[in-house]
């Protein structure tokens, strides 16, 4: 199907007034256009669960589509009783809505990478530097099955997704340590080494002091035939734009806007409304 505009939104983290009026400014028509996500849909906007119902209507349209973030795994993780919700997430109305197992079950049925058109793959935190695009769609592929299995496979994966010890990636690597491993590239990635180490403190922008031999994911340059759009580093603001990886949260949810990058010239846009500071 062809559109009239492709817009690839970043982190709406639950910001529901904000992206209502987003919607308005872009002149969105579901029936021409059609949203990409990001990722994290939730967590510490002031309307996760209209929000969360808002894009699932849109993609059982056919005018929306969106990757997990790490706030859309932990949702998951916290329904099925894996983790607790954090004090931080405003996520609680979901769990007391009526409607919270047909979204938490269409929400875990969603991808960990997708391409938006011939040029560009989108995924919530980015691509290692030591995966090439092929292989970073068959770890998608994986962990994905794990996510969209059955329900005992689900609480049997999940416990195992939370470990703030970086996994070192290896070619014996296996398991639920491998599961937990593609998830940390695809869902909170920052920085890394070139070999994929992983550094899961840093937080800030690209001007503060960062660990030693330690770079953001996307300053490992390497060859890449589609453009990599993310989001989930609200510090950058979105304004890292390279020819093989464009940031795109705006840190929406901490005062700042939402961004939409159109897919057919590369114009990025604005929101005017803004999420109150938490």
């Amino acid at each position: 199907m062809s559109f009239r505009h492709q817009y690839v939104i970043g982190d709406l983290q639950g910001c529901h007034a904000a992206f209502r009026h987003f919607l308005k400014k872009l002149d969105f028509d579901p029936t021409q256009d059609k949203l990409w996500f990001a990722g994290d849909l939730v967590a510490r906007g002031e309307d996760s669960l209209n929000t969360l119902r808002d894009v699932k209507a849109l993609c059982e349209q056919g005018a929306a589509a969106t990757v997990l973030g790490n706030h859309d795994l932990n949702l998951i993780a916290v329904w099925r009783g894996a983790t607790k919700m954090r004090k931080k997430d405003k996520t609680a109305p979901i769990f007391a809505a009526k409607d919270k197992n047909e979204l938490l079950e269409w929400l875990r049925h969603q991808p960990i990478l997708a391409y938006p058109d011939e040029h560009t793959v989108l995924v919530h935190a980015g691509i290692p530097p030591h995966w090439d695009l092929d292989e970073a769609a068959e770890y998608a592929k994986q962990l994905e099955a794990q996510l969209q299995g059955s329900l005992y496979q689900l609480d049997r994966v999940l416990p195992h997704l939370y470990n703030n010890k970086a996994d070192d990636w290896n070619a014996d690597i296996n398991g639920f340590t491998k599961i937990r491993a593609i998830a940390n590239y695809f869902t909170r990635m920052r920085l890394c080494k070139q070999d994929g180490t992983l550094e899961f403190t840093f937080t800030s922008s690209l001007d503060d002091a960062m660990p030693d031999d330690f770079s953001p994911w996307f300053e490992w340059q390497v060859p890449r035939e589609r453009k990599i759009l993310f989001g989930h580093w609200a510090a950058l603001k979105g304004k890292v734009d390279l020819p093989y990886a464009r940031a795109l949260d705006g840190g929406c949810v901490w005062g700042n806007h939402l961004l939409a990058y159109r897919l057919e010239d590369g114009k990025v846009f604005t929101s005017s409304a803004k999420c109150p500071m938490p």
